[in-house]
């Protein structure tokens, strides 16, 4: 990797970090789970980047991106003691197929059959493999010392 690609993805990690805590605003999750959310989308979307640069497709590096950002939800949902949905739904908020989607409607509007099947496709196959990334890693049993952390409850205030 050159320089100029670095400092691209490390953009592009405080950009998607602040895209992801705006989002988490909108979803009105706490404030002491901002910085969590914003992490773990912002790794999500940078492994997103190597990847397509490394030449995978949109849903092969949906898929592999998605493995780090259910581990790191994962992770954050028993340090912070918090569903780990509210640091899911968060953070896969960058890797979500919305382009695909709008041109998919697009294209059926303009009566354009051939791109919209073939844009249909592809936002499927992103789609699918977003949630089979986060079914993946979610199956994955936790070690007993972590898990048993787990089960406290919600951390008052």
């Amino acid at each position: 990797m050159n320089l100029q690609f670095f400092g691209s993805c490390v953009l592009q990690f405080c950009v998607a970090m602040v895209a992801t805590v705006c989002f988490s605003l909108a979803f009105q999750v706490p404030r002491r789970h901002f910085l969590a959310c914003g992490t773990a989308g912002a790794v999500g979307w940078v492994v997103y980047i190597i990847c397509t640069a490394a030449g995978l497709s949109m849903p092969a590096a949906t898929l592999v991106a998605t493995f780090p950002l259910a581990g790191i939800s994962r992770f954050f949902a028993i340090t912070h003691r918090a569903p780990v949905t509210l640091f899911l739904l968060c953070a896969i908020f960058p890797l979500v197929p919305g382009a695909g989607i709008y041109y998919t409607a697009y294209y059926l509007l303009n009566n354009e059959q051939v791109l919209f099947a073939s844009k249909g496709v592809e936002t499927l196959k992103t789609a699918v493999a977003l949630a089979m990334g986060i079914a993946i890693v979610c199956s994955i049993p936790l070690p007993r010392k972590l898990s048993r952390h787990q089960y406290r409850g919600p951390k008052m205030n």
